[in-house]
């Protein structure tokens, strides 16, 4: 299956707007019901291909996220990163299983790192994209922040309780207020 833009017959730089009309008159054209009628099978079943062809490529194209990570996509088709299938954004048959990069679905799309030592990087070498993909995910992200905040309020919780320690008991150790203490008590029960 070739490029979404082209099955639909657009430009990369296409509106929203251009994109639904472009998938109305390929749906309008390739639509199975319209096909119904036709004798020929085979016209049928290639018409039923291209409606889910430009469905899918509709699929992608409308949203934005889906967009952005297609054009990334295409755009990183010619790097050095191997991928799982030659025709990442190819869906199956079935309108329902996208291959958008998680290893999921059913083969297309999703990127494979290259196993240590299977060339590419040499070995011990830090594979710089991938920890970049890695350390820049929403969910580690969030992790994170929420570590930096737990580490911060830990430093200044410690730092506040040192700081009362010393205003209450100005130029005495834990010891000497722990002796003061004592001898407090024992003169307090003596006087009884």
């Amino acid at each position: 299956m070739g490029d979404h833009y082209q099955t639909l017959g657009l430009r990369r730089d296409a509106t929203k707007a251009e994109v639904k009309a472009a998938f109305r008159r390929r749906a309008l054209r390739d639509h199975p019901d319209r096909q119904a009628s036709t004798p020929d099978a085979t016209a049928r079943a290639d018409a039923a291909r291209r409606f889910r062809q430009a469905a899918d490529a509709y699929h992608v194209l409308s949203d934005d996220r889906r967009r952005a990570e297609y054009d990334l996509r295409l755009r990183a088709s010619s790097s050095s990163y191997p991928r799982a299938s030659s025709s990442a954004w190819a869906s199956s048959s079935s309108s329902a299983s996208y291959g958008y990069g998680y290893g999921y679905g059913q083969g297309g799309g999703s990127w494979r790192r290259t196993p240590p030592g299977a060339g590419g990087a040499s070995a011990g070498s830090i594979d710089w994209e991938f920890l970049l993909k890695a350390v820049t995910r929403r969910g580690f992200l969030i992790n994170l922040g929420f570590a930096s905040v737990l580490l911060s309020g830990a430093a200044f919780l410690d730092g506040s309780i040192l700081e009362i320690w010393k205003m209450n008991n100005s130029g005495k150790s834990f010891e000497d207020t722990m002796e003061s203490i004592e001898k407090v008590k024992s003169t307090q029960k003596g006087n009884r």
